[in-house]
């Protein structure tokens, strides 16, 4: 496999694997059709072992290279070779490039070995159709099983005859890290957090220039007038102060993020409370974040400190990917604040997106497999435009959304209000909408909700929750529609929620730090 750890224009890098008995390499290449003599670059050795058996990767990079030239390269030892295979530098300095991002390929079930061969049918057939892609970046659960060597075998299975030739950029997907104590029986579920499987078997594919301790899983590199930053899925904290760090160390034209989790995401249940506003700071350096984890398509407007603009120069565009493998969504899309754009990927068919910068202008194109277009849209970075246009919801009158849901009818006549600096929000309306139990009596009403339960009393300032009392930083009020409200900080808290007010767009934002799907009990 070739992946990108310096300059593309001027070096490769290319991975492979042997058994034990094989204790060095090196990688033999030259400039295809030259036949000049072979350079040699030794490799690094990592030996490794996995669930199956213990192995050595081999790590070696190919420098000196001349630009915008075709190489031709074969890796092992002087006793074993691999076929010889090529690839193309980049261009210096090139500010006219392509790539194909893909997210969430994984599949496979527990017998090995884990059958990619869909995946590399149609990556194949992606990379046909769209020659002018020069390397592979993904946002994400590459394998369904990170944690068991049946799964990475798999999946490059599914990467040969593509990987040879040209780079595959990883992006860590919280399945990358998830294993079993038993993966033929998928019991012992577990994550690791410092995905042992994925650092090992890439040690020495990417720069070494993440965050201390967490490496690999966190990298950063140049290809032409762009910079990407490509983050993990732990230590949110630590990734955070390095993408401010990364990103005030780049001068490129262009700045691109990847991270699995979405924070603009299009699913109804879908919980963001480690990444955002964890990384909020850092990930709000990068024109656009890639992102998937949903199996579904989005696309946000430019955000911002929770606000939602129209110019790419106000905010932050989120890009979640959809499906790379025929996978169903786990999510359904439906409407939310933050996207301009979605697709409701519910079909067994892949989605991908090519990326082409030209200059100042980067135009993302999301299809599906079967040749559609789901989305097309520039972002024009000297007019300071994304087209198609489509601008960002300003309302005059304060809003309410729940996990950027607009509640609709239900809190037509009961809009969120500002009392002396303090938001109050009515309290029976969102529950009953998120599907919770209400419970209204003379001046109190009971809510519950994701396993909680609260009780607000009409003028009092103590809310009753399953934690005990607790005060309330205002006393609960009798407003529109005769419905009782309370602060919306004191709402929140004892129901495992949290709110932010985008001032920009004028509406309250409730999130609950939960996935479950309440359903009321129907005795």
């Amino acid at each position: 496999m070739l992946s990108i750890k310096g300059d593309p224009s001027e070096r490769m890098t290319v991975r492979w694997r042997a058994c034990t008995d094989v204790t060095a390499g090196f990688a033999l290449y030259r400039a295809a059709g030259s036949g000049a003599p072979w350079r040699r670059a030794e490799a690094f050795v990592n030996p490794f072992e996995t669930d199956l058996d213990v192995s050595n990767f081999f790590f070696a990079d190919m420098t000196g290279l001349s630009p915008d030239t075709r190489y031709e390269y074969t890796v092992g030892d002087d006793a074993r070779r691999s076929d010889v295979y090529s690839f193309k530098t980049a261009k210096k300095n090139c500010d006219r490039f392509s790539f194909l991002c893909l997210s969430d390929t994984q599949t496979g079930g527990p017998e090995p070995p884990a059958d990619y061969t869909d995946f590399n049918l149609f990556l194949k057939k992606v990379l046909s159709d769209h020659p002018e892609c020069e390397f592979i970046l993904t946002a994400g659960d590459n394998t369904n099983c990170g944690q068991t060597d049946v799964q990475w075998t798999g999946l490059f299975e599914g990467l040969r005859g593509v990987a040879e030739r040209i780079p595959v950029m990883f992006c860590m997907g919280n399945h990358d890290d998830m294993g079993f104590a038993d993966y033929f029986t998928f019991t012992g579920k577990y994550y690791s957090e410092h995905a042992s499987y994925f650092t090992n078997m890439l040690l020495g594919s990417y720069p070494k220039n993440g965050p201390v301790g967490w490496e690999i899983a966190n990298y950063s590199f140049d290809y032409g007038s762009a910079h990407f930053a490509v983050t993990g899925t732990s230590g949110y904290d630590e990734m955070n102060a390095w993408l401010l760090a990364d990103a005030a160390r780049s001068d490129q034209r262009w700045q691109f993020a990847a991270h699995h989790f979405p924070v603009c995401f299009a699913g109804p249940e879908i919980e963001i409370e480690d990444t955002y506003p964890a990384m909020r700071d850092g990930l709000e350096q990068f024109d656009i974040v890639f992102s998937g984890h949903e199996h579904s398509f989005a696309r946000s407007y430019p955000r911002r400190r929770d606000g939602l603009y129209d110019r790419p120069s106000q905010g932050t565009i989120h890009y979640n990917l959809g499906s790379g493998g025929r996978n169903p969504p786990g999510t359904k899309v439906v409407p939310k604040v933050w996207n301009a754009k979605t697709y409701a990927h519910e079909e067994d068919l892949a989605m991908y997106t090519v990326v082409d910068v030209r200059g100042d202008t980067c135009t993302l194109t999301a299809y599906v497999e079967d040749g559609r277009v789901a989305d097309r849209c520039v972002i024009d970075k000297a007019a300071d435009t994304v087209t198609p246009i489509d601008l960002a919801p300003v309302y005059n009158r304060t809003r309410l959304k729940f996990k950027g849901y607009d509640l609709g009818v239900i809190a037509e006549k009961t809009p969120p209000r500002q009392i002396g600096g303090v938001w109050y929000v009515p309290v029976g309306q969102i529950v009953s909408f998120i599907g919770g139990d209400v419970t209204r009596a003379p001046g109190r009403i009971t809510v519950s909700v994701y396993g909680k339960t609260v009780t607000f009393t009409e003028n009092g300032d103590i809310a009753v929750t399953d934690a005990g009392e607790q005060k309330m930083i205002s006393p609960c009020r009798r407003l529109d529609e005769g419905q009782l409200y309370a602060p919306v900080e004191n709402f929140c808290r004892p129901l495992r929620m949290h709110h932010f007010y985008f001032a920009h767009n004028n509406f309250i934002e409730i999130q609950s730090e939960t996935e479950e799907k309440p359903v009321p009990v129907q005795p």
